[in-house]
């Protein structure tokens, strides 16, 4: 070919409808390509965000849950050490043995009693005492509180 028949080739394809890439064309830009669909962004966004908030709300319920089991430890080895300072300091007519059950009381002089009979077995004998626990020796002489009176706060 002559370089006067190549200037005078006019393509007659439009220019606008062709491309030098293809693709990176966001349709299919003959017959045999694969089928080209545009994603929904605002729905793949939505859907990744409602993922994300399920997860992360899941996993706060579970951290929540495990700082709430700590906590009610923390308060019932704080009502240990309470109740153990006040048995240490209270009256005590015998040597308690450990993993035995007493009863504690308070006097009318305020003072606390440490005693071998529950609250049930006083009989026909007048009690002025006040009832606070019931509670356990344990090994490492602390006492475990077996029942509490609903009216005493440690």
């Amino acid at each position: 070919m002559s370089e006067k028949e190549k200037e005078e080739f006019i393509n007659p394809i439009d220019p606008d409808k062709i491309t030098e890439t293809p693709h990176n064309l966001p349709y299919a830009h003959h017959t045999g390509s694969a089928l080209v669909k545009p994603e929904d962004q605002g729905k793949i966004k939505s859907r990744g965000l409602n993922a994300m908030e399920h997860q992360t709300d899941m996993q706060l319920g579970q951290i929540y849950e495990q700082m709430q089991l700590l906590a009610d430890q923390a308060k019932k080895l704080q009502d240990r050490k309470e109740i153990s300072e006040r048995i240490y300091l209270a009256e005590m007519r015998f040597e308690p043995l450990i993993n035995h059950i007493y009863h504690l009381y308070k006097k009318e002089d305020g003072n606390h009693l440490l005693s071998l009979i529950a609250p049930n077995q006083w009989g026909r004998s007048k009690n002025t005492f006040q009832f606070i626990a019931t509670v356990r020796l344990l090994a490492d002489h602390t006492w475990d509180i077996l029942e509490k009176s609903p009216e005493v706060e440690l």
